[in-house]
């Protein structure tokens, strides 16, 4: 297969990315076509769903081999479960499968269509080897179960940031920055009160402490 595009995203690093497309509507990224994918004739038709299916490749967890187990981080980081059960990087194939909403398909002479979406999950630059549209009559299932996964819902931090910090961000990205956050990127497994985090967003290192189910944000540092 052959990367048919790439997406652009604030995010620089792994840490701090949402776990799940979605999480946070407010992220806005650019999926540019590389070269021979660049005709509008290709995605024709395409302005007429709000939400699209993005197939990816996990380009940063590539490594030989794979496990039949693997360790969930919303279950501790301890408990083992079938890969196939869970939505790991670490996987036979490193596919992705996120949906995320269109905002806008851009018309421009040097790079063809480039789509404005919302909602990604993504690293900056992951390849992208297929878009496909969201059918709701097919692709949502209220009836679904949840597995184990009801166990682990994301829970939301409440966030405090000082409004001196939060105006160092361009207006545009300040509730991305703090839907971020509520999130809790820390790692489950390694939760220490008195640590000091940092998450890289849209060139910024957000400094960070929680205490309970509060995050307090006590610097945010230009990359």
């Amino acid at each position: 297969m052959k990367a048919i595009a790439h997406i652009h995203t604030d995010f620089r690093e792994k840490f701090g990315i949402p776990r799940q497309s979605m999480l946070v509507p407010e992220l806005e990224a650019e999926v540019v076509f590389e070269a021979p994918y660049r005709n509008p004739e290709a995605v024709r038709g395409l302005e007429q769903f709000s939400h699209i299916w993005l197939l990816w490749e996990f380009s940063e967890h590539i490594r030989e081999g794979w496990t039949a187990t693997v360790q969930p981080p919303r279950l501790g980081g301890k408990k083992r479960m079938g890969v196939f059960a869970t939505r790991s990087p670490f996987r036979p194939n490193p596919i992705g499968l996120s949906c995320v909403r269109l905002l806008e398909i851009r018309y421009t002479k040097d790079q063809g269509p480039k789509l404005l979406v919302a909602g990604a999950d993504l690293l900056d630059h992951t390849p992208i080897y297929d878009i496909k549209p969201y059918l709701p009559l097919c692709d949502c299932r209220p009836e679904a179960t949840e597995g184990y996964t009801r166990l682990t819902k994301t829970h939301r931090l409440q966030v405090v940031f000082p409004p001196e910090l939060l105006a160092r961000y361009p207006e545009e990205k300040r509730a991305a920055a703090c839907g971020i956050l509520e999130q809790d990127p820390r790692p489950t497994y390694f939760q220490a009160p008195d640590r000091l985090y940092g998450v890289s967003f849209a060139g910024f290192d957000i400094k960070f402490q929680v205490s309970g189910e509060v995050l307090t944000v006590s610097d945010v540092v230009p990359i």
